[in-house]
């Protein structure tokens, strides 16, 4: 009795399998015994070996030349040293990568962003997802909602400020119609009226006149400036959060790519399990970049 079952239950799976597509078959050859019927998982199409990557079995991983910290450490972005570097591991470990199985290559911020095919599976070098940008490129879930923060000189009559009640008496600057004016008004609501400039190489003219003690930018923007074009520079801190729909960050991938929406679950699975937080505040906040008290 037990043989005859046996023979009619490898008949009934071989019978299965001639009619099942090679796609099929593929997405459903990690699935457990008895759920012939159900549909493919995300982990057994989100793998190594089913992902359609540049190379094969291989995730290229993009970024600028040079990287900055606190995003990159040492233009090193193989050493995953750095929020953007650590991010881009920890993506390419829940979709199944090692970290030998990661290559990196390196592109301009512009060139990215342009129509056409890409020698990377993604980029990743503080992109905002927009909706002008979508229609060229794909990009993940958000792996970082932008603040904004203040920067200014070390010596300057706000270096030290811990506080937004702290900012209350400076005399703070931002570019016109930008989110960053918007939260000197909204967030911090100074005693002394903002300085508007045409754009961000006016104001940090002004902060370099000490025309203005501060000027708000968008934390990348501040990082930046910080260190390479204000002389002592330094952030002063990040504005709380005050909005749920914030700029949001994303990993850059080809128009249609055929990894975006698995590159997404990974990215929405480190968001979910405090991986992406837990790296925010290790490169970021501590880098120099405190959250200011309310």
């Amino acid at each position: 009795m037990r043989r005859s079952l046996a023979v009619t239950a490898v008949a009934a799976a071989l019978l299965l399998a001639a009619c099942g597509s090679s796609t099929n078959n593929a997405a459903s050859s990690s699935a457990p015994a008895g759920s012939e019927s159900a549909s493919p998982s995300p982990t057994s199409t989100c793998s190594p070996d089913s992902l359609e990557t540049v190379t094969p079995g291989t995730l290229t991983v993009a970024t600028g030349e040079p990287a900055f910290e606190p995003w990159v450490v040492g233009d090193k972005p193989e050493s995953g040293e750095g929020f953007e570097a650590a991010v881009a591991y920890a993506v390419a470990e829940q979709l199944g990568y090692t970290k030998d199985q990661v290559t990196w290559i390196r592109t301009t911020f512009d060139s990215a962003i342009a129509p056409g095919p890409k020698d990377f599976d993604f980029n990743i070098q503080q992109y905002s997802i927009t909706p002008d940008r979508e229609k060229v490129v794909d990009f993940s879930s958000g792996y970082y909602s932008l603040t904004q923060a203040v920067v200014t000189y070390k010596g300057s009559p706000i270096d030290g400020a811990t506080s937004v009640a702290d900012l209350k008496d400076a005399k703070l600057g931002a570019a016109v119609g930008t989110t960053s004016l918007d939260a000197i008004e909204s967030q911090i609501a100074p005693n002394q009226q903002a300085q508007v400039f045409n754009d961000n190489a006016a104001a940090v003219t002004a902060l370099k006149n000490k025309q203005i003690d501060g000027l708000v930018v968008d934390l990348p923007t501040a990082f930046y400036l910080a260190a390479a074009e204000i002389e002592n520079g330094t952030i002063v801190g990040q504005l709380p959060d005050s909005a749920d729909d914030k700029e949001q960050l994303g990993l850059l991938l080809a128009k249609d790519s055929p990894i975006t929406d698995c590159v997404s679950q990974a990215v929405d699975a480190l968001a979910a399990d405090g991986t992406l937080a837990g790296l925010e505040d290790k490169w970021l906040a501590q880098a120099g970049a405190p959250v200011l008290k309310p």
